[in-house]
C-alpha cells in the first residue's frame, strides 16, 4: 500500500507555488515552489536528533525506516533543484549514487522529468562536490558522469587532471572550502535553487555562514541512541551555535504520514 499522499496539517499562506503535475500535487498534499535564488537543505532525523551513523553506508535509510514518503520528498526537491551540493564525505558514503531525482522514488520518474521541463531546467541537476583536500575517487560513477568540484588551492593541486569529466574550481585557501564563496559561485552562474544534501559537518558550515534559506526536515519516529564507542551525528556538527543560537525564522509547513512529520522551516530572511 502506498504511503502517499502526505497529509497537510499546516501551511503558511502565500508561499510560492510552481505549476506541478497533478499527481505530484496529490502525492505532496499541495503545491510547492520557491522564491529564488535560494539554498534549501533536506535531512531526515531520529526523535533523538541523529541524522547519520557512519561508517554505515546511506545510514539515513535506517533512520527513515526506508519510508516511501521521505524518499518522495527527497526526489521532489531534487526535481526542483538547479544544483545538488554534497560534500566529499557524502560522496564516499554513497559509492554508487548519481543523485538523480528519480533514484529515491522511481515511480515518479516521468513526473519529475515533466517538472524539470515545465521549470525550464536541465535534464538533470548539476552535481556539486565540495572537498577541501581533493581526495576523491575518480572512479565514482557520479564523477565519471560529470560534476562541478569546488575545492581549495591544495585540493585543486591534489586533483590535478584526475577528473576529466568534471570542472574543478579552486575557491582559495588550503584547508576548508569557503561555503559562502561556493554559494556565490553558483549564484553567479545563474542557479536559482541550490539543494544541499551535504552531511552534518558541511551543513554546519553552511548554517554558520548563514547561507541556508530553508530546511526540510523529516522527523522519523526512531530512537537511534548514542554510546561512547558508536558514532552518531546530529543535524549540525563541527560548529557551536550557542549561546548565540540560530532560531528558525518561521515554520512554513507541516505534513504527516503515519508517525512521520515533514517540517519546512525558513532559517533566514530572503532578499
Amino acid at each position: 500500500m502506498s504511503e502517499l499522499p502526505l497529509e497537510l496539517l499546516f501551511e503558511e499562506d502565500g508561499l510560492p507555488a510552481y505549476d506541478l503535475p497533478g499527481e505530484v500535487v496529490e502525492w505532496y498534499g499541495g503545491a510547492l515552489g520557491f522564491a529564488t535564488p535560494i539554498v534549501v537543505a533536506n535531512f531526515v532525523s531520529s526523535l533523538d536528533g541523529v541524522v547519520a551513523a557512519p561508517p554505515q553506508e546511506q545510514s539515513a535509510t535506517l533512520i527513515s525506516g526506508k519510508s516511501e514518503a521521505d524518499r518522495f520528498v527527497m526526489a521532489l526537491l531534487r526535481a526542483l533543484a538547479d544544483v545538488i551540493v554534497i560534500a566529499s564525505g557524502t560522496l564516499h558514503a554513497s559509492p554508487k549514487s548519481l543523485w538523480a531525482p528519480e533514484a529515491p522514488y522511481p515511480r515518479g520518474a516521468e513526473s519529475f522529468a515533466e517538472i524539470r521541463r515545465r521549470c525550464g531546467l536541465a535534464e538533470r541537476p548539476l552535481l556539486v562536490v565540495l572537498t577541501g583536500s581533493g581526495r576523491l575517487d575518480p572512479a565514482h560513477p557520479a564523477l565519471e558522469r560529470g560534476a562541478l568540484v569546488l575545492t581549495t588551492d591544495r585540493g585543486a593541486a591534489t586533483l590535478d587532471d584526475a577528473l576529466p569529466a568534471c570542472e574543478v574550481v579552486s575557491l582559495g585557501g588550503e584547508a576548508e572550502v569557503d561555503v559562502r564563496a561556493a554559494v556565490d559561485v553558483l549564484r553567479a552562474s545563474g542557479h536559482g535553487v541550490v539543494l544541499a544534501e551535504a552531511g552534518p559537518h558541511a551543513f554546519g558550515s553552511f548554517v554558520a555562514a548563514d547561507v541556508v534559506d530553508e530546511l526540510f526536515l523529516t522527523l522519523s519516529p526512531v530512537l537511534a541512541g548514542r554510546a561512547a564507542d558508536v558514532r552518531r551525528l546530529g543535524l549540525v556538527e563541527g560548529h557551536d551555535l550557542l549561546p548565540r543560537s540560530l532560531a528558525a525564522k518561521r515554520l512554513l509547513s507541516v505534513r504527516r504520514r503515519g508517525a512521520q512529520l515533514f517540517l519546512r522551516y525558513r532559517l533566514r530572511d530572503m532578499g
